[in-house]
């Protein structure tokens, strides 16, 4: 049965028989959550629960609730029409809008990438010291930051030959991707772990579990309305909002894919999204938080990997499984990152996804490679203010959504009328005035106005 046909067939079902179908045909849904379910993501959960323990639970789903809303917008928009997310927004909203936006995808991909690659090369470092005993971490100095530096050439040339072959398949890039796939899992399995032994022992309070997902306070210091920046910044990054329309049009996706769209947006972005930062942050609240450590620009790796021996899965294999899978998060996101300044050079300079010059723009985030000489001195706090950066890019993109999903010369027939309209619009205007506000705190509490 052809893929129509199936849709067709799915429309007439109730909503637990459609779900197997939906399963079948997703996809695009499962890239954006590949790309989100980062190093950034991970280093902020990982902050929100050593840090305010479970107080901050509510961050992180409330800002891919925000994400997931303007995503179901542009879904709706781009498979209706077919038009191309950048050229929708200059034709129908502003060419200096549009702009805009493709250089903040661009810049923000380049951006992630010097916190993704010190980063990486710091697990890789990790994984030859816990496998081989050969480590350079005590002495410091020039000889560590060439090391380092050598470790983020070799992820640096993972991650170009995956993106360069990307569009091309074969079977070292099916194994490739199959690999992150392991390496992140890894992820999911060592925090679920930890957060099972741990309410074992009895030391989750799952009662302030429950309370963490009810927003009751914000905090009023600098590290915390960072975090707020850069929950809203890993959860829907500024790069992932321009890339997420063209593979829908890269699966040949249309009308008729709208809700199959919806439901991809929810089961490979949203729910592994929330479960995981959940769980690496209810792990980190019960290992980390209240240890009289001061944790804020100061969460070391090894730590991290403590908790896993601390959980019985020993001292190798524990480690292991965190450095890895932190790797395998690293280096997926920075071949999306790739991708995405290829997507976004190509929409701005008119060039083709098959030229010599899409493929080189593929490349344009390598400088970030330095960003490894970093992670001596500020180690995994480096993810947080990049990640607030782009965080605050977000309103480019949103505004423009929301112009656009009220165009009747774009949308036409398809445009939202009446209480449907209402609708959309409060909503899409709460997600726009919840980043805004956010970023305004933020920086009224960095400047000392609050």
């Amino acid at each position: 049965m052809n893929e129509s046909r199936l849709l067709k067939t799915a429309a007439t079902r109730p909503l637990l028989l459609r779900l197997p179908i939906y399963l079948r045909l997703s996809g695009p849904g499962w890239l954006q959550g590949a790309m989100t379910l980062g190093g950034g993501s991970l280093v902020t959960s990982l902050m929100i629960g050593a840090v305010y323990g479970y107080e901050l639970l509510w961050l992180q789903p409330l800002a891919m609730l925000i994400g997931c809303i303007m995503l179901f917008a542009l879904s709706h928009q781009t498979l209706s029409t077919g038009q191309k997310p950048y050229q929708a927004m200059r034709n129908h909203v502003h060419p200096r809008l549009a702009w805009a936006w493709a250089w903040a995808a661009l810049l923000s991909s380049v951006i992630w990438g010097f916190s993704h690659y010190p980063l990486g090369a710091g697990m890789l470092e990790e994984i030859i010291a816990v496998s081989t005993n050969f480590n350079l971490i005590q002495k410091g100095g020039l000889l560590r930051d060439l090391y380092l530096l050598f470790l983020g050439i070799l992820i640096w040339m993972s991650c170009a030959y995956m993106a360069w072959n990307y569009g091309r398949g074969g079977r070292y890039v099916a194994l490739f991707e199959n690999l992150i796939k392991i390496l992140s899992g890894m992820i999911i399995i060592s925090f679920l772990w930890v957060v099972l032994s741990a309410a074992t022992n009895g030391q989750i309070d799952w009662s302030s579990v429950a309370a963490g997902y009810i927003p009751r306070s914000v905090p009023s210091d600098v590290a915390g309305t960072t975090i707020i920046m850069a929950a809203l910044g890993t959860a829907i990054g500024i790069n992932m909002t321009f890339v997420y329309g063209y593979t829908l049009l890269d699966r040949q996706w249309g009308r008729e894919h709208r809700q199959l769209a919806q439901f991809d947006i929810v089961l490979g972005l949203v729910l592994p999204y929330i479960v995981t930062t959940s769980l690496i942050s209810i792990a980190a609240a019960s290992a980390l938080h209240d240890t009289g450590l001061d944790l804020v620009g100061k969460l070391e790796p090894r730590k991290v990997g403590e908790m896993f021996v601390n959980a019985g899965l020993g001292e190798i294999t524990g480690k292991l499984m965190f450095f890895c899978g932190v790797l395998g998060m690293v280096i997926g996101s920075l071949v999306m990152h790739m991708l995405c300044c290829g997507a976004a050079a190509a929409a701005i300079f008119g060039w083709s996804h098959d030229s010599r010059n899409y493929r080189l723009a593929l490349l344009i985030p390598t400088p970030a490679v330095l960003g490894v000489f970093v992670w001596s001195t500020i180690g995994t706090y480096v993810v947080i203010p990049v990640a607030a950066i782009c965080g605050a890019l977000l309103p480019i993109a949103y505004v423009g959504w929301l112009i656009l999903n009220n165009r009747s010369d774009y949308l036409q027939a398809d445009r939202p009328i009446g209480g449907k309209a209402f609708f959309y619009n409060v909503c899409m205007g709460l997600c726009i005035l919840v980043v805004m506000v956010s970023l305004t705190y933020s920086t009224a509490v960095k400047l000392g106005l609050v």
